[in-house]
Parts: structure tokens; sequence; C-alpha cells
């Protein structure tokens, strides 16, 4: 059983563990001085080491995709837990089990694959029924989007995270289309269950979460686009304005051209369903910041996702006195009545 896990880290601690291999590249300072510089993964996290001296043939032997056992010091580098590495070798079969290396959702998965079926079978446009359908049934693609991460850091960057974040999509669209009546519920939806398809072939999560070679040079947005449009292309008939909505929710879901957007949300349905994904993402990462055993008694460790800790509120209310003290009762004087006057 591994010990050590990213998130035990503490500053100034020697340990010996093991980790999985990232990345992996050879660097130089501006001085010219060559090192070894790893990303290093369990199913905590992650963090990066580097290696200073007598690092040749580890950078020879060792690989992304790895298990490796390392000696190493914590140190801080600009107020994030870095790995000073003394000494690291390929791990032996025996002694890794694959739980420690890969996250995975808490929930029960084939429960979850029920709800996203049931929220497409619900669809009551045609035209999208069938399109959502034809492409979430499909055997490989259920295979993988039962399995997908929907992040390799950001969100859900965990097995089954996809799953668990199209999920709690489906139901927020519904809630939200109750609330705003003007809402296509069948759009929201549409876009709920397809807006991330991409990232099925986007990222790879066989060993450790990372990007294929397609999904760098593309990105989920390009290879969903990709994917949706031919499956609207083979149902006959599909509706060339409807296709085209379907195209504008895809590209233009992550909201502001600097987040990778090719057009900013001009569709009612695509501007919400934005706020939807925007928020169920960002909710995930607090909840990743909060359930650490980082950070302290009031505040979470720090969230590279979102630039910022996040304070422990339970436990700030519960830090002072959670009953208020009742006033004081004045002090009750006893009046005795004064004797009534003798008549004469």
């Amino acid at each position: 059983m591994k010990t050590g896990f990213v998130t035990d880290l503490l500053s100034e601690q020697t340990i010996t563990t093991f980790f999985l291999v990232h990345e992996k590249e050879v660097r130089n300072t501006r001085e010219g001085r060559a090192y070894l510089r790893l990303e290093l993964g369990d199913r905590s996290g992650t963090i990066e080491a580097r290696m200073w001296e007598q690092f040749e043939v580890a950078a020879k032997d060792i690989n992304r995709d790895d298990f490796v056992k390392v000696q190493a010091r914590v140190e801080v580098y600009r107020n994030r837990p870095q790995l000073a590495l003394v000494q690291v070798r390929l791990a032996r079969p025996e002694e890794i089990d694959l739980a420690d290396y890969l996250p995975h959702t808490g929930a029960d998965v084939e429960k979850m694959w029920k709800e996203l079926l049931a929220h497409a079978e619900s669809i009551r446009d045609p035209w999208l029924k069938k399109l959502v359908l034809e492409i979430v049934t499909d055997p490989g693609t259920a295979k993988c989007y039962k399995r997908a991460p929907a992040a390799k850091v950001m969100h859900h960057a965990y097995l089954g995270g996809l799953l668990e974040h199209v999920v709690s999509l489906c139901g927020m669209a519904r809630h939200v289309a109750e609330h705003y009546p003007e809402l296509n519920v069948d759009l929201l939806l549409t876009a709920a269950l397809l807006h991330d398809v991409g990232k099925l072939e986007e990222l790879c999560y066989e060993r450790a979460i990372g990007y294929t070679t397609p999904g760098q040079l593309l990105g989920h947005i390009v290879m969903e686009l990709e994917t949706v449009t031919r499956a609207m292309d083979k149902i006959e008939g599909f509706p060339a304005p409807l296709k085209t909505v379907v195209q504008h929710l895809l590209i233009s879901h992550h909201g502001q051209y600097e987040f990778g957007s090719p057009k900013l949300p001009m569709i009612r349905e695509a501007m919400v369903f934005h706020y939807l994904d925007d928020l169920d993402s960002k909710i995930a990462a607090v909840r990743v910041a909060l359930a650490s055993g980082a950070g302290d008694e009031e505040w979470s460790a720090y969230s590279g996702a979102l630039g910022r800790k996040f304070l422990k509120l339970d436990a700030f209310l519960k830090s002072g006195d959670a009953s208020p003290k009742q006033p004081e009762q004045p002090e009750q004087l006893t009046l005795h009545p004064e004797p009534e006057p003798q008549q004469k």
C-alpha cells in the first residue's frame, strides 16, 4: 500500500514513496544548467519534481506513464510544494496498486449512466432526441463516457468525472428551465449531454489523466464539433437551422474567447448553458479544495484551478460561541406593600 500521498506532503519533509510519472522533460536554467523535471502524481493530485544532479540515467530510462520510486525532500517554491529528487528508479510491478494512482468518482457509475439515458429519453424534440441517443448509446462511446474524466486538472479530474458532471448539468438544466419558462429545455439538455463528448478522445486515462496527441493539437471543442456534425449529417432530413443551433451550443460553451470559445454565446440557451457549465465546474473545484486535508483549521489549501483559498465556513462559524448569550435579566425586586393607615 502506497504511503505519502501528494496531499499529505509537508514542507521540509524527506520522503521515500511511489508516484506515477505524468510528464518528463530535461530543461535548462537561464544560466544553462540542465535538470530533470518530472510531474508526479497519485490519486490525490500531482506535484512538480526536479533533479539537479546525476539524472542522466533516470532521464534515459523513465518515461511518461511509468511508475517510479523516489527519495526526495519536500520544498516550497512560489507558495507551492515541490520535490527535490535525490534518487529515482522504475518501480517493480509487485510494488504498485493501480487504485493508489487513479482517482475515481465516489458515485455509482451505472446508476449515473441510467440517469443520463433517462435525460436523453426525455428530450421531446424528435431530431435532438435521435441525435443524442445515437451518439451516447454507441457501444464505444458509452464505454468511454462511463470512464472519462471531465478534465485533467480543472474540475471532475478523476475517472467517471465526465459522467458525474454531465448528469449534474442535466439536473441543473431542468431546474433553470422551470424557473425561466421561456428557455428551451431540450436545447439545454442537448448541450449538457454533448458539450464534452470531444473529451472522450481529447484525454487519455488508462494509467494517468493526460492529453492525446490529437487532443493537444485540436482540443475537445473542435473534436466534438466534428463528431456531432457527422452524426447530424447521417440523420436524413435533420433541419439545417437546428444543426446550426446545435453547433453554436457546442462552440460557445466556454463563454469567452480567452477561455477557448470560437464564438461568444449568442443564443439565449447557449448563454445560460455556459453559466451552468461554469458553475458546476467551479463548485467541483471548491469541493476538492475543501475536502483536501491540506490547509489549516480555517482555510483550505490554495486552489490552483480557482486561484484562491477557501474559508472552511462551518469550522469558522463554530470557532466562536455559536449560542448567543441571553441578556441578563434585571434583578427582581420584592416589593412589600406599605401598611394601610389605621383608622382613627
